[in-house]
């Protein structure tokens, strides 16, 4: 009995035997493609460079945005010291506060792309609020005062805060850089919003 026993313990141990050579010949097949994401993955360094990857619609975008930030806190820096409503007064504080950090960044951008800084034409490029060029603007608000000057800051900057939202929308279109396409996404949601804002404070007045 013992012995019989003992027989079909080596039966049973060669069949596990042969079962595993068997399962591992047909799996070997399975294994290629579990070995794919690793060489794909290997790829993915391509990509880490995105930063530094753009063409020329988000050097553009960059450069015009630099110049249309700038003129909007030269104009929300006269607001607050000649803007009669508290309302007026702080939401220019807000576009000061949130354009200058943002200039900051395109600016790293255009200097980590080898780019210039800015555009040829300078201030002015790109700049028309009503008709108006940014200097133009600065010095038609320069002689308002009261209510007088709030409605046409308001107006103006609403010009000026579509002229942005156009700019953002274009790079949304034809840009390449991942953090570029980002900030003009923001732009978008973040001047849509003021716009709204400026609009409900101009009819109040």
């Amino acid at each position: 009995m013992m012995k019989n026993m003992r027989k079909l313990g080596v039966v049973a141990g060669t069949a596990i035997a042969v079962s595993l050579t068997l399962a591992a010949c047909s799996g070997g097949g399975s294994t290629t493609p579990s070995a794919a994401p690793t060489s794909a993955a290997s790829t993915a360094p391509a990509s880490g460079d995105a930063s530094e990857t753009h063409n020329d619609a988000d050097t553009m975008f960059a450069q015009m945005m630099i110049v249309h930030h700038e003129g909007a806190i030269e104009m929300a820096d006269l607001a607050m010291e000649q803007a009669e409503s508290e309302e007026v007064r702080s939401l220019a504080e807000g576009i000061s506060a949130a354009q200058g950090p943002e200039i900051e960044k395109m600016t790293s951008w255009l200097e980590a792309w080898g780019e210039e800084t800015e555009p040829m034409g300078g201030m002015d490029m790109g700049m028309d609020m009503n008709g108006m060029s940014q200097e133009e603007a600065m010095a038609d608000l320069g002689d308002r005062s009261g209510v007088d000057f709030d409605r046409q800051f308001l107006e103006l900057m609403i010009a000026h805060h579509k002229g942005a939202v156009e700019m953002a929308q274009t790079e949304l279109q034809d840009g390449q850089n991942p953090e570029a396409l980002e900030l003009a996404d923001q732009i978008v949601a973040d001047q849509e919003a003021e716009i709204a804002e400026m609009e409900q404070l101009l009819s109040a007045l």
